[in-house]
């Protein structure tokens, strides 16, 4: 079987900067890893890239041995690779529920003039329940965005991506904002993504990093610096004096 996420070669400029240099990394069926590296490293510029906002200047992106550097973002979201991002997008004044149906209506690229009628559909509505159910979000149904806590908030955002069936999912740092009280909530949520799925997500909360990543790749620079296990990224001098390192001595 193909890897369900290919990167080949993969660069990104901006006139005469150079963002991305040559990145390859591959994702397998069920793969846990993490993207990390210092602020400004290209993390989210290359999730841009996987998903199709932002074209590529050179490299190939293969999609369970499919080439879909030219495919759209919406075609590419209608096959499963999905994203969530940094700062959520989500209607506040309407229930959970809503909000994730409305997902599942856009997935499917039915006109949103009809979103009444076919809210009413089994089908959409099983797709809702699902999200729901994957997430523990089922008490949450009737409520309406804007009484959530955060946390929670960051929760019916995954719940959006899982109600279009990923088959790949890029997490854009699920924990981002979220109170250290409430950062269980995500790292209960992330221990119960179906285990066939393949993710990749951006972090800077090492402990959920560590917690979920079979994988780290570093970033550094717009150029992956290393990749490795958990146990081979925490005892490289590199990312301690390049990541682990500016982060302790910002927080001293």
């Amino acid at each position: 079987m193909s890897d369900a996420l290919t990167i080949t070669g993969l660069c990104k400029n901006f006139g005469a900067l150079a963002v991305s240099s040559n990145i390859s990394l591959s994702l397998k069926v069920g793969a846990r890893t993490a993207l990390i590296g210092p602020n400004g490293a290209g993390k989210t510029t290359l999730i841009n890239m996987i998903t199709g906002a932002l074209d590529p200047s050179s490299g190939r992106i293969s999609y369970f041995g499919r080439d879909i550097t030219a495919v759209s973002q919406a075609e590419r979201a209608r096959n499963g690779l999905l994203r969530t991002f940094q700062v959520t997008r989500v209607f506040r004044p309407l229930t959970v529920a809503d909000n994730i149906r409305l997902a599942v209506i856009q997935q499917q690229g039915i006109a949103m003039r009809f979103f009444l009628d076919v809210a009413r559909e089994p089908g959409i509505n099983a797709r809702v329940e699902e999200a729901l159910a994957m997430l523990d979000l089922e008490p949450l149904a009737d409520r309406r965005i804007e009484e959530l806590a955060y946390g929670e908030r960051r929760l019916v955002e995954m719940a959006l991506a899982l109600a279009g069936r990923p088959r790949v999912l890029l997490l854009d740092e699920p924990a981002a904002g979220v109170p250290k009280s409430e950062s269980s909530i995500i790292m209960r949520a992330i221990g119960r993504l179906p285990t066939d799925l393949a993710i990749l997500f951006i972090e800077h909360d090492m402990d959920l990093v560590f917690r979920f990543a079979e994988e780290i790749v570093v970033l550094v620079a717009g150029e992956i610096m290393t990749v490795g296990t958990p146990a081979q990224i925490s005892a490289d001098e590199r990312v301690k004096e390049i990541y682990f390192g500016r982060r302790q001595h910002a927080n001293a």
